[in-house]
């Protein structure tokens, strides 16, 4: 009798999360963390934050509403957001995110319409063209009282937006890369990376205000070393033997020279923008906020298309590349051609310059779309 041996080498298996889901991730963090970094001008009251909170709630807003497109499209079929409701898991962190993710979204446009309300009001009152729009969307009436407990609604929805996309994440315990605690805690860190490197260049494209891009610079180098923190205490932990979790995630790419150049990558990402905004928190601004942006996207891209490189079984690496499709670049193009879209609305329709906490002097002077572009 003749006996056959198959031996089964390895698998190839299409990535779960595609590209889109990078965008995703890079958007919704970016849009709640600066959402918490409006909260304390409009909510608390703070006015000599206000430059860097109108600033803010502009990145939120726009961010805010492309990240469920980009959700939306990486799920394939919309529909499948909906099971979500339908057949809810308790157990599921993804399901909960089903639930958080709309109401986020809801009460930050529900925020920044009570925060400019004063405003649109103002507009309504002018005699042009536009002065029908303005009066619908103050609804006839310039108190904003309301807009504090939308913000702390907000700003809630907002932990919970960072709690729940680093935690559907980190109890993957079949990717070790994945499985640890602190991806929670570096999802935020690099969101709040992410979105000071916006606010840089907006305020570059927009401002010009030495003062403010120094703000944000400190605030950038802040976040810097949160992150660097992270990063030495995860490889510190992996490297002592302290968590088998984190000393396998290790051992899994160690020895890939790719790995070490995404190791260097993410030491230069760190330090180059740390030292320029240290040493020069003005007239950098161009610099450390292209460097930011590009770091909190590239970690994001690392995580998730760099960890389902490697293979649960077998030897190797599986190709992560960035297709040019519609499923990859053409799709981060097209993320990106839509946030820009809704930055120009804003900035020409909205009177974000005009933007005031829900307490104190309220516009005296009608705001002219002229004015916030």
């Amino acid at each position: 009798m003749q006996v056959q041996v198959h031996e089964l080498v390895g698998a190839v298996h299409e990535a779960a999360w595609l590209p889109w889901a990078v965008q995703y991730f890079f958007l919704i963090a970016i849009s709640s963390t600066a959402l918490l970094m409006a909260l304390p001008a409009f909510v608390l009251g703070r006015t000599g934050d206000l430059p860097k909170a109108r600033l803010a709630l502009m990145v939120a807003v726009t961010t805010g509403i492309v990240a469920p497109v980009a959700l939306l499209a990486d799920l394939h079929q919309p529909f499948r957001f909906w099971e979500f409701f339908v057949y809810t898991h308790t157990t599921s962190w993804m399901a909960w995110g089903a639930w958080i993710v709309p109401s986020y979204v809801a009460l930050l446009l529900a925020f920044a319409w009570a925060i400019h309300r004063p405003a649109f009001y103002a507009m309504g009152q002018e005699n042009w063209r536009f002065a029908w729009l303005f009066r619908l969307l103050a609804l006839k009436g310039e108190a904003n009282g309301f807009a504090r407990l939308l913000g702390l609604g907000a700003g809630l929805a907002a932990l919970g937006i960072l709690l729940y996309t680093g935690t559907e994440v980190a109890v993957v315990r079949a990717r070790p890369l994945w499985n640890t605690p602190l991806l929670p805690l570096q999802f935020a860190a690099t969101g709040f990376v992410g979105a000071l490197g916006v606010m840089l260049v907006l305020e570059r494209v927009l401002n010009r205000d030495g003062a403010l891009e120094e703000s944000l610079n400190r605030g950038l180098v802040f976040a810097l070393a949160v992150v660097g923190g992270l990063g030495i205490i995860w490889f510190t932990v992996a490297r002592s033997g302290l968590s088998p979790a984190h000393t396998q995630a290790l051992a899994s790419v160690a020895g890939f020279p790719i790995w070490k150049q995404i190791a260097a990558w993410g030491a230069l990402a760190i330090v180059v923008p740390f030292v320029l905004a240290l040493v020069a928190p003005r007239n950098t601004g161009w610099a450390t906020g292209l460097i930011a942006i590009h770091a909190a996207w590239m970690f994001r891209w690392t995580v998730f298309m760099g960890g389902q490189a490697v293979p649960k079984v077998g030897s190797g690496l599986y190709d992560a590349l960035l297709p040019s499709g519609f499923d990859g670049l053409m799709g981060v193009i097209g993320t990106f051609g839509l946030w820009i879209f809704l930055l120009i609305a804003y900035t020409t329709f909205f009177p974000w310059a005009d933007a005031t906490p829900p307490v104190g002097r309220r516009p005296t002077t009608p705001a002219h779309p002229a004015r916030s572009v």
